[in-house]
């Protein structure tokens, strides 16, 4: 592997996420990117309220787990349904992208995005229902990687076939993510197309112009990153309904604003920027919108 330039931001890393945690900065932030700004926003209360849970009762959520050949291991996935649904009604379906660090339970807890709670509160307001689907992705950012986890091929080979099985219609799907699962899901719905792809919900996305800035672990090599970066390739995303949100407070704030502006006028997505972290209150916060445009767009 070639050797990769060191940024400034990754010299930084780990002193200033240390003296974060040490000093109890993170708060609800995510662990995935370096604090900074988002952590100075929280103690500031420049981020906003975070979302509350509807109280209401949510439908049944379908849990399991498959041996995943393409990711080499076993991968644990879940399926929610709105209730008062008939079980044999075959709903169109939605899935959902966690970020990094996280897991396919991350997607309907209460603590996270509890997304099947969001969904029985929409559906009771008239938006016509449809499943979230979740999935285990590790940390790859949801694409394949020379390691031999191949996220993006669990997807589209194993947990859609997956799910039709499991009675609801996958010929053309929603994706949502936050963070790394926000990357994901643009990149997945650009890689199949709007034949297969309805409405594609980024929140948050983890994105960044060059190879240098990255995560570490987030793509194998600067190669990787360009054959799979979603900076600069919104038409892809043609014919495809597209919605965008990120926090104004979020580390990925301004990648994120580049990558709206670089859509046609035509082509605009939905969605913006207000006051947030990148964090779990700020995700649910917005998570009604999101839901709503993807229902929309899927019936």
């Amino acid at each position: 592997m070639p050797e990769r330039r060191v940024s400034r931001r990754r010299l930084l890393w780990g002193s200033a996420a240390a003296a974060a945690v040490g000093g109890a900065g993170l708060a609800g932030v995510e662990l995935e990117v370096l604090p900074g700004k988002a952590s100075l926003y929280h103690h500031l209360g420049h981020d906003g309220p975070d979302g509350l849970v509807p109280d209401v009762e949510p439908g049944r959520v379908v849990r399991g787990a498959f041996v995943s050949r393409a990711r080499g291991t076993d991968v644990g996935w879940a399926l929610a349904r709105p209730p008062g649904v008939d079980p044999d009604e075959r709903l169109p379906v939605v899935v959902a992208l966690h970020g990094r660090r996280q897991d396919h339970t991350s997607a309907f807890r209460r603590d996270r995005l509890a997304l099947d709670r969001f969904m029985a509160a929409l559906t009771s307001d008239g938006v016509p229902p449809f499943a979230v689907a979740s999935v285990d992705g590790g940390e790859t950012y949801w694409h394949d990687r020379a390691s031999g986890d191949r996220a993006q091929t669990m997807v589209v080979e194993e947990l859609l076939p997956l799910l039709e099985k499991q009675g609801v219609s996958t010929a053309r799907i929603g994706f949502v993510g936050w963070s790394m699962g926000g990357f994901g899901a643009l990149h997945l719905a650009a890689a199949l197309g709007p034949e297969r792809i309805a409405a594609v919900a980024a929140m948050s996305p983890a994105l960044w112009h060059r190879y240098d800035d990255t995560a570490p672990g987030a793509y194998d090599d600067a190669a990787d990153f360009e054959q799979v970066t979603v900076m600069g390739r919104q038409e892809r995303l043609a014919g495809i309904g597209v919605r965008v949100d990120c926090g104004m407070g979020d580390p990925f704030y301004a990648t994120t604003r580049d990558y709206v502006e670089g859509f046609p006028e035509r082509q605009q997505p939905a969605g913006g920027f207000e006051l947030g972290d990148h964090d779990s209150g700020y995700w649910r916060r917005i998570a009604p919108d999101v839901l709503r445009f993807l229902g929309g767009a899927l019936t």
